[in-house]
Formats: C-alpha cells, sequence, structure tokens
C-alpha cells in the first residue's frame, strides 16, 4: 500500500511541475528560456528589420490591426490601420506632405532671418509618437496638422528607446529638414537606453536586437548591434557573450525573474501568478465555445492582472533613473547639439504609459523632476512634461483606450496632446 502512495504523490509532484511550467511559459512577468528558438516564420513575419536601428517602419506600408476591442463570438469592433508613406513616416492625412515646399520653408527661414507663413514638423520616438491602436487620422501628428496647416512628420517606431529615436532622426533629418524636432519617448525609455535585446527585460520579445550607447570617458560611443542580417537571429545563442556583456538587465532582471526546477515554487509563490493563469484558462475556454461567459469580462480583468504584475518593473526603473539618468542627460544632450548644428528647434515630450501613469498617480513621476532639470540645462531645448497637461476627471485610465495592446492614448487624447504641442510651436513664431 505504502509504495502505491508514493507512487500517487510522485506521479502528482510531476504532473504539478508540469502544469506550473506550462502556466509559467504565459505569465508575462517570467522568463523560462534564456534562448527561444527562432524558426524561419517567425523570421519571416519580421518585415521590419533593419540592420542599423534594429528595426523600423517600412516605407508604403498598409496594415490593419485588430485591437482586441472585443469579445469571443462578438463582431469585431475596433480594426486600426496604419499606413505608411515613402519615407516610412506615418501619413498624415490633415496635410500632405509637400516635397518641394516644406524644405523651401525652413531653409528662406534660415537664409534671412525672417519666419514665413509655414513652419515645418518632425516628431521622432516610440509607439506613443507613432500613435499605436488608433488610425491614421486619430494621431496627434493628424490633429497638430490641422492646427497648424503644414504636414507633421511621424517618425515613431515601437519599443524605441531615446537611443534608437535620435539614430532614425540622425538618419532621416538630412532628407526631410524641419524647423521643430520633437523627441516624444515614454519614461521606459530608462530601460531601453541600457538595452541590447529586448527579451532580457521584456521576457519573449525574442526579435528585438538593437544598439545603443555607453558613456567611455564622458562621450558617447555607439555600440553597434551584433545582427547584421536577419538571419543572424536564428543563432543568438552564439552571440550570448556580446548580449550578456552590453545589455544592462541581463543581470539586474532578466536572471532575477528566470524561473527554473522546481517550477512549482515559482508558479505557487505569487498569488498574481495563479490568479493570471486562471483568468488565462477561462479566455481560453471563451475561445473554443465561442462564446463569452456572461456577467465576466476576462479581457478587463487580465489588463488588471498584468498592471498589478508591471508594479515592480516600474520601480526597477524608478531605480534606473536614479542610477543612470547621466546616460539619458548625455542623449539629450546629443540631440541639442545636433538641433544647434543643423539649426532647428528640439523640443523633448515625455508621455505616460498606462502603467506608469497608475503607479505615478500615487507615488510622483518615477523621473522625478528630469524634465524641468532639463529645461534648466539646456536653454536651448523645449521641454514637455504632458502628464501635467492631461489631468482626467474620471482617472488615468480614461486617457486610454479601453482596450487593446499596452494602454496607448486614445484619438480623444492625442487631439489634447496636439494642442498643448501645437502651442509650442506657435509660440514660438
Amino acid at each position: 500500500m505504502l509504495p502505491f502512495v508514493v507512487f500517487v504523490l510522485i506521479a502528482l509532484a510531476i504532473a504539478l511541475e508540469i502544469v506550473s511550467y506550462v502556466s509559467l511559459k504565459r505569465i508575462p512577468a517570467v522568463a523560462t528560456e534564456e534562448f527561444p528558438e527562432i524558426d524561419r516564420e517567425l523570421l519571416g513575419k519580421f518585415s521590419s528589420f533593419d540592420p542599423e536601428l534594429g528595426w523600423v517602419p517600412q516605407p508604403n506600408q498598409e496594415k490593419q490591426k485588430d485591437t482586441g476591442d472585443h469579445l469571443p463570438g462578438e463582431e469585431l469592433r475596433t480594426v486600426v490601420t496604419y499606413s505608411t508613406d515613402e519615407y516610412g513616416s506615418r501619413v498624415c492625412p490633415a496635410k500632405d506632405r509637400d516635397e518641394d515646399g516644406a524644405a523651401t520653408a525652413a531653409d528662406e527661414e534660415r537664409s534671412d532671418g525672417n519666419a514665413t507663413s509655414d513652419v515645418t514638423v518632425s516628431t521622432y520616438g516610440d509607439s506613443y509618437c507613432f500613435c499605436r491602436e488608433v488610425n491614421n487620422d486619430e494621431t496627434f501628428q493628424h490633429y497638430m496638422a490641422q492646427e497648424l496647416d503644414t504636414h507633421v512628420a511621424n517618425y515613431g517606431g515601437g519599443n524605441y528607446g531615446l537611443d534608437q529615436a535620435l539614430m532614425r532622426m540622425k538618419r532621416q533629418y538630412p532628407e526631410e529638414e524641419t524647423d521643430y524636432v520633437f523627441v516624444v519617448v515614454t519614461a521606459s525609455s530608462i530601460a531601453r537606453i541600457l538595452s541590447v535585446w529586448k527579451h532580457y527585460q521584456e521576457f519573449g520579445n525574442i526579435l528585438a536586437v538593437k544598439p545603443r550607447y555607453v558613456l567611455e570617458n564622458g562621450e558617447l560611443e555607439r555600440i553597434d548591434s551584433p545582427v547584421d542580417e536577419k538571419e543572424d537571429l536564428l543563432d543568438l545563442e552564439s552571440k550570448a557573450d556580446f548580449l550578456r556583456e552590453y545589455d544592462f538587465h541581463y543581470d539586474h532582471w532578466f536572471k532575477p525573474h528566470f524561473a527554473s526546477v522546481p517550477y512549482t515554487t515559482d508558479f505557487l509563490d505569487k498569488p498574481e501568478y495563479l490568479r493570471y493563469a486562471a483568468i488565462t484558462g477561462c479566455k481560453e475556454l471563451e475561445r473554443r465555445a465561442g462564446r463569452s461567459i456572461p456577467g465576466v469580462d476576462f479581457d478587463a480583468a487580465q489588463t488588471e492582472s498584468v498592471l498589478r504584475m508591471e508594479q515592480p518593473r516600474v520601480r526597477y526603473h524608478e531605480r534606473l533613473f536614479e542610477t543612470h539618468e547621466y546616460l539619458f542627460d548625455a542623449l539629450i544632450e546629443e540631440f541639442v547639439d545636433y538641433a544647434d548644428e543643423q539649426d532647428f528647434q528640439p523640443v523633448f515630450v515625455m508621455v505616460q504609459q498606462l502603467r506608469y501613469a497608475k503607479y505615478e498617480s500615487e507615488h510622483g513621476p518615477i523621473y522625478g523632476d528630469l524634465v524641468d532639470r532639463l529645461g534648466e540645462k539646456y536653454d536651448a531645448l523645449e521641454t514637455v512634461d504632458m502628464a501635467r497637461h492631461l489631468d482626467p476627471d474620471d482617472g488615468v485610465e480614461s486617457l486610454y483606450v479601453e482596450r487593446g495592446e499596452g494602454g496607448h492614448y486614445s484619438p480623444e487624447t492625442n487631439r489634447e496632446i496636439a494642442n498643448v504641442l501645437t502651442e509650442v510651436v506657435e509660440g514660438g513664431r
């Protein structure tokens, strides 16, 4: 009898270990593999690969994206369209690009010192600059173009940090000189500028390998991406030493969140993991049944669970501002120096992801007085802390799309942002 009981207990332990491992693989706050397999099918879908920047929106593309704003069995309610022009800039429906006039206006003002009736504007930054999760005619660039009666270029890139935004600006600006250049990023840039492989901090983001800057003797030094060709991504493990050395998060985020045997301990250690697994299981049941469970919104519950699991990451980023703000500052100085060299007005804009907005509504901005300090340090730099201009009466969540991929700003909020940034331009005329 005793051997049978032991056998049953062992079998249960093995089963629980398997269930725990499978569940942990689906939890975004946990890493279960350092080098997940990248197959050729996945590689083929990586159409935005760029050997210099890591990735970049490609020119003359139109993509439709289901934002997830529906429940199983419901008709799709929200499909957004992302379109880019021949420059790889997101299209600006309010004002078409003037191939001759844009450069001419900027050149005239610089040559005779007198302001013209036209002003030219370009924007660079992350997905909040690109305005993910809204249509082409719902971006803040579109609304700015309506107010200013000029084309506003949108060179935002998903998951970009301040470093990649500046790299793209330096590559693009000579082809499209503008009077104003806005760099628009979220506070997560402090982590992104310390990253080489996104997977070490955003588990599962395995295709995103990028260059970064380091400070050597007070000077910025660019560390190029170790991936020269897209095919190199099939064997990232061969570049392990490079990735671990230059990605700050390998030691400070990835290893502390790496699950290992026994997986059961990692899984049962945090109640939020159990809650997330239960929610995910219910969503899977809804999908298979083709109908939703009445009275329960598992999409909303999953979003709330993810936001709770994201809080340690927010606090981690807050610490990074305390320890690595010097690198952020050096990149801003690079932006200001380039603006002086090219003779345009630089504007730095800090916007908020939903996970930061919820945390900062209780604890204050994780970047402290960074925006004010940058404005005081660099006379030529205009700065905008967008959190001070967006103060909804019904909670910060109302600033963002109701459902979707990651809590980007709604069309209504983008219109408010456009009003703020338009004032910056009009105030400088």
